[in-house]
């Protein structure tokens, strides 16, 4: 099994929920995918380390930092981040508040990040893409330049086409569909 298969069983068996939900976007969905299940798993980490640095080295991106919108893109960077060093080729992390510190340094983007800086910026799962295009605004306010979007899961509901209309390009890891696919041919999930 490769990293990416692996990857992929880990977010159905750990992420992925069937019901009735109340998404962030205030949208219904029959399914939920609470990505930090995994992505905070100790082999999740790992495994999206590798699969995320793959698609970026695979998508020609070589940013200075990558990161986006606390909590949810914060531990999908940190593993790449990880994953670079290893490779001998860092790409250092950053996260985005909602909102800027009322103390301190009254930042909004903390970490490694610096102005002028080129920048992945992670989403966790894209529904309307709201969140992508609030850590894009972020950057560009802060002066850094955007390359691209990466999410680890893609709902397909019109989010990937939102930031692409805003001016970038998207990359994701998963589409929900690989999940119901997944499922469809799937046993007794074993994690």
């Amino acid at each position: 099994m490769t990293s990416r298969e692996r990857l992929l069983r880990l977010f159905v068996e750990r992420s992925f929920q069937e019901g009735d939900f109340v998404l962030a976007s205030g949208r219904r969905s029959r399914f939920y995918i609470d990505c930090r299940v995994t992505t905070m798993h100790a082999e999740g980490q790992v495994l999206l380390g590798s699969v995320g640095a793959d698609t970026l080295e695979a998508a020609g991106l070589e940013p200075d930092v990558i990161g986006g919108l606390t909590m949810g893109a914060d531990p999908i960077a940190y593993a790449i981040a990880g994953e670079t060093w290893r490779r001998g080729k860092p790409i250092h992390a950053f996260s985005v508040r909602k909102r800027p510190k009322r103390h301190g340094t009254g930042r909004r983007i903390e970490g490694c990040f610096e102005q002028g800086a080129r920048v992945v910026v992670v989403e966790d799962v894209i529904t309307t893409g709201g969140s992508a295009l609030q850590a894009c605004e972020a950057v560009r306010q802060e002066g850094g330049t955007v390359l691209a979007v990466l999410a680890a899961v893609d709902r397909l509901e019109g989010g990937r086409e939102a930031i692409e209309t805003g001016g970038f390009a998207v990359h994701t890891l998963f589409g929900v569909d690989e999940f119901q696919a997944y499922l469809a041919g799937s046993t007794t999930p074993q994690v």
